[in-house]
């Protein structure tokens, strides 16, 4: 394997592992933060939008492992 693919394999993993450990652990604090929800309970804006940030995040983790692999197999 070159010294660029290899580059590129790690940068992958470690962004895919910084995603899935930093930003499941954020959801709580975002939860319990008195800015989700309205008088009435329900989600506001701000909890939908890190909600969603939380979910890109993961996908692009999800997809930076799956192009890893890739790169490691072909």
């Amino acid at each position: 394997m070159d010294a660029p693919v290899v580059t590129a394999i790690i940068a992958l993993l470690l962004g895919a592992v910084f995603n899935i450990v930093v930003w499941p652990r954020f959801y709580p604090r975002i939860a319990a933060d008195p800015r989700s929800r309205d008088a009435d309970g329900r989600p506001t804006a701000f909890f939908h939008v890190h909600v969603v940030l939380i979910a890109i995040a993961l996908a692009i983790a999800v997809l930076s492992a799956i192009a890893a692999v890739l790169l490691i197999v072909g």
